[in-house]
């Protein structure tokens, strides 16, 4: 493998510094919020009861705590790269490197397929048609899964233009829901009494709450896509902390306010139905809004992860192939497009693979909490190694005891002791499977090269 550390070469222009703090902020905002809140509102409250708050909370703790180890790397090495950086820096193994960043691929696509499912849901509500949870449902969503791919072929400038106005559309959704809420609380309508109730079945309370936070942990991903930015952004060391802080302590209150809405407006049995749980609120807290209107607010919103997430993965996806880690020919790039157009089509091919066969929501949300939590986990051990490594320039600091929490949370959260669905983790592993493949076919091709090219020297 290349390695992913080196800085630019001498005949590549570094990349322009246009991002202040506003727009940065706006970003970290943006990405957070997504197809999380809008899709496993019910199943969060399924697990843990009328307290479906608290999920959000310690999820909004645990990713802080590698928020912290993030911002310490992201102003110790302010360049792309993010989480493979890190592990290259700290580990030096070239597999392990490739390993973390197939799996942040990977994350991409089973975060997209969420979406997708979840749009199409939303659009059986908009224009009712009556999708069921069948194939009339998979369809819809394999056709979006298409419309993406074809955004994302047509050019990455295209796909940025889309996503400022679909983050201000998700924006007001929440805001839709949480104006809702505090209408029926004016009203004295709702039950605001179930927010403090935990029903978990046969687990403990503690228990189901940990099983909720594998699930809700998928609403508070995407601040950790802002570390790719660094290279683009006006004094990274000085303005990151201030701002991933503040967007995650901004996405976190509005999930929150919005969480407490729905389980106040709507008993948990009800909200728990189907993929579309604030569209229920809306329907129960202000029958005179036009329901059709918020189904599609919540089609863009969730469009708007899907797009996010297949452009990461394919750009990721063309950067692994470009470092001839795996086969080259994935890396093509579109002679008129300028477009990484192999690398869409491959995980374009993933993700109507697992829309297809998986379907379940909450599974494939499931799976990329799963997956960015193992690589949160090796973030966190990272940040420690590479105290070891100083640098000349002043940067972050984070107290030794949060990455070492942060480790050890995140690594407890991986395992099965959290009682997740077993699925989860067959998905998973389906996914890294099909990494090693490539890497494998990859190391054979060079291998099998380099003897052709030795015995035509001899």
């Amino acid at each position: 493998m290349a390695d992913v550390t080196a800085e630019s070469s001498p005949e590549q222009p570094s990349l322009k510094r246009v991002i202040g703090p506003g727009l940065l902020l706006l970003f970290v905002v943006g990405d957070i919020l997504g197809s999380g809140v809008y899709s496993l509102t019910g199943k969060v409250a399924q697990e843990v009861g009328g307290a479906v708050w608290v999920p959000f909370v310690v999820a909004f703790l645990v990713a802080l705590l590698t928020g912290f180890s993030y911002l310490e790397l992201v102003t110790k090495y302010p360049q792309a790269a993010g989480a493979a950086l890190y592990t290259h820096k700290a580990f030096g193994i070239h597999f392990f490197t490739f390993m973390v960043a197939f799996a942040v691929m990977s994350s991409g696509i089973t975060s997209a397929s969420t979406a997708a499912r979840a749009f199409a849901a939303n659009f059986g509500e908009a224009f009712d048609f009556d999708l069921g949870t069948g194939i009339g449902l998979t369809l819809v969503a394999l056709a979006f899964m298409l419309l993406v791919a074809a955004i994302n072929l047509r050019g990455v400038s295209e796909g940025v233009k889309l996503n400022v106005l679909l983050t201000c559309v998700e924006l007001t959704g929440l805001l839709i829901v949480i104006g809702i809420g505090l209408w029926a609380l004016g009203f004295g309508n709702g039950d605001f009494g179930r927010i403090t109730e935990f029903d978990t079945g046969d687990r403990s309370a503690v228990g189901g709450v940990i099983v909720a936070t594998t699930l809700a942990f998928y609403a508070m991903v995407g601040f950790e896509d802002s570390v790719n930015m660094a290279e683009e952004c006006k004094q990274p060391s000085r303005i990151f902390p201030k701002v991933l802080l503040a967007g995650l302590l901004i996405t976190v209150l509005v999930y929150v306010f919005v969480a407490i809405t729905a389980v106040a407006l709507v008993p948990v049995d009800q909200l728990a139905e189907g993929d579309t749980p604030l569209l229920r609120v809306v329907e129960i807290g202000a029958p005179a809004f036009p329901t059709h209107i918020f189904a599609i607010i919540s089609m863009f919103a969730v469009a708007n992860t899907a797009l996010i997430n297949m452009m990461m993965a394919s750009r990721l996806l063309y950067g692994l192939a470009r470092q001839r880690v795996i086969p080259a020919p994935i890396g093509a790039v579109n002679h008129a497009r300028r477009t990484p157009h192999m690398a869409i089509l491959f995980t374009t091919a993933l993700a109507l693979g697992l829309i297809f066969f998986v379907g379940q929501v909450a599974e494939l949300g499931g799976t990329t909490a799963l997956l960015l939590l193992a690589v949160f986990t090796v973030v966190n051990v990272a940040v420690l190694v590479l105290r070891r490594d100083p640098v000349e320039h002043d940067h972050f600091r984070t107290p030794t005891v949060l990455p070492v929490i942060g480790a050890l949370t995140c690594g407890f959260l991986v395992t099965p002791y959290t009682d997740r669905n077993p699925e989860q983790y067959a998905i998973a592993g389906v996914l890294l499977a099909i990494g090693v493949g490539l890497w494998l076919i990859n190391y054979l091709v060079l291998r099998i090269s380099g003897a052709r090219s030795e015995q035509s020297r001899t």
